[in-house]
């Protein structure tokens, strides 16, 4: 039996019950670090299968497999992301989210589930001395907290030693089945970004006796995505937007303080760089007339995803190993924010969209509290990591 016949073989035998362990998390959700039994069930599954697991500071863990007399051959490293959203679960699942406000709404209950499938073919090919070589599996925290995760278990050393990294990621848009694969720039950079503008206010009738705080603030929402429209470099895709702006009480006061918040995402990681001090100034020189003070709170959070070119072509021989030819579609880039880009940063490596959208069903969206997976993309995702690991060590 060759690897990709033995990867099916144990995945699908075990569908049913990576199926229950998906819900069992789902049904568990934890937020930013406090994935304490999430960390402690994965570590659980792993150690009997026989990887060696350790446990990281606050939440999270590593696992490692075939180290045992390859100590010169680079590792290959999965990762899957842990944590839950502050959102309702509305489904009406009997598996529906048991923590008030708390909800796997982005998929990360599937991707958990994904990997520890992985993880059973892949010490199935090294008992049957299939394995060319070590494995690490990244069991993530906090990948929805800025700058995310990622960048905790780098600095625990969870990269040393790795050669390529892989992950996935579900997308409600391409149906069960399949994957979406693209080479280059998958994600974007995602920063946050918080404006408090205040000033001496005064009533709406002597505006001119004023420092007018929500005709800045109502400036500052319109003016500046413009401005950055002009100072960066156009093929960067910036792109500015407000969740939140708020000032005032009344209808005939202008307010002595105010605020606006949003975020700005760039595909481009050369102009994620320059982004800050651009709106630092924008909003220096945009304010001035009016006679206010704005103080920019800027937060830089995760660099793009940008897929290695060598990484891609593995995940494209895995899927037709494993899936067959009809198993990946071409995939756009997002303007959503993805930490993996950190680990990227460091070593080559790809993601991939995984398909959970059940063929003829409604299309959901992430982030949302009715988001519904298809449970079959546990299985597709599975055999994907785990193919995408043998052929890198194999390659």
């Amino acid at each position: 039996m060759d690897t990709a016949a033995l990867i099916t073989q144990v995945v699908d035998e075990s569908a049913d019950e990576l199926i229950a362990l998906r819900r069992d998390i789902h049904a568990h959700p934890e937020l930013s670090w406090a994935e304490q039994r999430t960390t402690r069930l994965c570590g659980h599954q792993l150690d009997r299968l026989g990887w060696t697991v350790t446990p990281m500071s606050r939440s999270g863990l590593v696992a490692e497999l075939g180290q045992d007399g390859i100590t010169r051959q680079p590792t290959v490293a999965l990762r899957a992301d842990m944590d839950a959203l502050p959102v309702q679960d509305v489904t009406a699942d009997p598996w529906v989210s048991t923590v008030d406000g708390v909800a796997h709404a982005c998929g990360h209950d599937l991707h958990v589930a994904c990997l520890l499938g992985a993880a059973r073919a892949l010490a199935e090919l090294h008992r049957n001395g299939m394995l060319p070589g070590p494995v690490r599996l990244l069991l993530q925290p906090a990948e929805e907290s800025m700058p995310g995760g990622a960048l905790h278990l780098m600095n625990q050393g969870a990269l040393d030693g790795v050669g390529r990294i892989f992950a996935l990621h579900a997308d409600p848009t391409i149906e069960v089945g399949q994957v979406g694969l693209r080479g280059g720039p998958i994600t974007s950079a995602s920063d946050h970004v918080t404006i408090r503008v205040s000033g001496a206010g005064g009533h709406t009738s002597r505006p001119h006796r004023t420092a007018d705080v929500t005709f800045a603030l109502a400036v500052l929402a319109t003016q500046l995505p413009a401005v950055m429209s002009r100072r960066l470099d156009p093929r960067a895709g910036a792109s500015v937007v407000w969740g939140m702006i708020r000032a005032g009480s009344a209808p005939n006061v202008i307010p002595q303080e105010g605020l606006l918040s949003g975020t700005v995402r760039i595909l481009d990681a050369v102009a994620w760089a320059e982004a800050e001090p651009i709106v630092q100034a924008a909003v220096a020189d945009l304010v001035r007339p009016y006679g206010v003070e704005a103080v920019v709170d800027y937060h830089r959070g995760v660099p793009p995803v940008v897929n290695d070119d060598a990484c891609h072509q593995v995940l494209v021989r895995a899927v037709a190993d494993v899936l067959g030819p009809a198993g990946q579609v071409a995939t756009h880039q997002s303007l959503g924010g993805e930490d993996f880009g950190w680990y990227l940063e460091r070593v080559p490596g790809a993601m991939f969209r995984l398909g959970v959208r059940t063929p003829g069903g409604p299309t959901y969206d992430l982030h949302q509290g009715n988001l519904r997976v298809d449970d079959r993309a546990v299985a597709v995702g599975a055999k994907v990591l785990a193919a995408a690991a043998a052929e890198a060590l194999a390659g």
